[in-house]
């Protein structure tokens, strides 16, 4: 498998959650199990089949955060030699010259992005046009609603 790109910060979200979900997510679900098979027949017994689901989805969210882990190549952006071109992990301010919008975007890995927060996934239009260039560059993406171009005015490893 492939190694998958992802920043220290969410490296370091991946490993707080696997922390959370092992030290008191799954202690509690057990706990909730054993209270459950206490009030006898299992067969009709809701609090133990949503316990057991709870159960299943901590446990799959565990084998999936392991896994992401274990296949990640964490990239340090604050290493990264300040050279103006745009990185996985650098933080773009952009002119969006059609609609006079100036956006700011970090580029990180799949299980980081939030749009929200201005974080875009690596594999994302915007964030594959912009790779590679440097400030003052002018990128175009190709999108169904037409061309779209980004000035880079400012580009941050932090």
């Amino acid at each position: 498998m492939s190694k998958v790109p992802l920043t220290a910060r969410g490296a370091e979200k991946l490993r707080e959650e696997l922390e959370r979900l092992k030290r008191i997510e799954r202690p509690r679900i057990i706990e909730s199990i054993a209270e459950a098979r206490a009030h006898g027949d299992l067969k009709e017994n809701a609090e133990y089949h949503a316990a057991r689901e709870q159960q299943s989805f901590v446990e799959g969210r565990i084998k999936d955060i392991e896994g992401k882990l274990s296949n990640a190549q964490v990239i340090d952006v604050t290493s990264l030699s300040p050279n103006g071109k745009v990185v996985f992990g650098a933080t773009v301010k952009v002119l969006e010259l059609e609609k006079d919008d100036e956006l700011c975007y970090q580029i990180v890995g799949d299980d980081e992005a939030d749009l929200k927060l201005g974080m875009i996934s690596i594999s994302s239009p915007i964030a594959r046009c912009l790779i590679g260039k440097s400030e003052g560059d002018v990128a175009s993406l190709a999108a169904p609603g037409g061309v779209r171009e980004f000035e880079i005015l400012e580009v941050r490893y932090v």
